[in-house]
């Protein structure tokens, strides 16, 4: 949850930055919010939820 939360705020943060610096239009980043949506009610999402814990914990191996 805290990892999905997270992500979510981070995409959000930086779509108000593309948003803002003119990079995207109003109007694509409500489709790209609206896609992300209902994508995330298909049979697809668990696929890409596993896919986004393996990249995190991929990440959190990485030593420095």
């Amino acid at each position: 949850m805290a990892i999905s939360l997270s992500v979510v705020l981070l995409l959000a943060i930086v779509l108000v930055v593309l948003v803002r610096g003119g990079s995207l239009k109003a109007g694509p980043a409500v489709v790209a919010v609206l896609f992300g949506f209902f994508l995330a009610s298909t049979g697809m999402a668990p696929s890409i939820q596993r896919f986004l814990d393996s990249i995190a914990d991929t990440i959190n191996q990485i030593s420095f």
